[in-house]
């Protein structure tokens, strides 16, 4: 009974951990710099130089080289949930490599299998994230190739189409970062097997790491950096426009 109170303990630390980031992931980044906050600047400069381009060569083979990276994952991620699926004719197995390990908790074979539950939802999961990731960024190849051409930059509902790519894309980008969230929370899930404690540890780490990486990070800082040189671009040549 103490470790079925451990690992549902460990199980509430793990779901408040993801949820809880979660949020505060989109509260912040309504207030401060991070990744996801200044990338959506760049989409939208993008857009809005795509749209002064006659030929757009580069946008495709750009917008191809993503799709190739979220296409990846989508595979992968089938691989991985067939493994964990097989794993449920094999958890006899399992509990005796667990079992085997020193300072392991005496494995339970039902919670084995809520294990195994939680890791086959988490990829199905990512696997709904990372498809609905393809399919914006195929929704915005059909609004690129709509797009007229503005060399004048001074098209107002131009602009406003330019705006509403980005956010397409800034959609597609977001879907493919909760994919991969869900990677890192699986590994947390996978520590659980192990001890309860270790469960709970690992949920705080994958926190810390998602913290450090989104909004303390030197490519954060670069971002930023870049980010705040094209709004002084962009400012300099409305005003000369004007």
């Amino acid at each position: 009974m103490t470790y079925y109170l451990f690992d549902m303990i460990a199980a509430l630390c793990f779901f408040s951990c993801w949820a809880g980031y979660s949020r505060f992931a989109r509260i912040k980044a309504k207030t401060s710099n991070c990744i996801a906050k200044c990338m959506h600047q760049h989409r939208i400069h993008w857009m809005n130089q795509l749209v002064g381009r006659e030929v757009r060569v580069a946008e495709a083979a750009l917008l191809a080289n993503l799709e190739r990276n979220i296409t990846f994952f989508a595979s992968t991620t089938m691989l991985v949930l067939a493994g964990v699926l097989t794993l449920f004719a094999q958890v006899e197995r399992l509990e005796s490599v667990i079992a085997s390990i020193p300072l392991t908790a005496p494995p339970e074979h039902l919670l084995i299998q809520l294990k195994l539950t939680l890791l086959a939802f988490i990829f199905v999961m990512a696997f709904f994230q990372f498809t609905w990731s393809m399919r914006q960024y195929g929704f915005l190849n059909v609004m690129i190739g709509a797009t007229p051409v503005d060399k004048s930059g001074t098209n107002k509902p131009l602009q406003d189409y330019a705006l509403q790519m980005a956010r397409v894309q800034d959609r597609a980008a977001h879907a493919y970062n909760y994919g991969l969230r869900s990677y890192y929370f699986a590994m947390a899930v996978l520590c659980g097997f192990f001890h309860p404690l270790l469960f709970i540890a690992a949920s705080v780490v994958v926190v810390y790491t998602l913290y450090r990486r989104e909004f303390k990070s030197k490519a954060v800082v670069a971002i930023t950096a870049g980010m705040q040189i094209l709004d002084a671009e962009q400012l300099a040549q409305d005003k000369s426009r004007a």
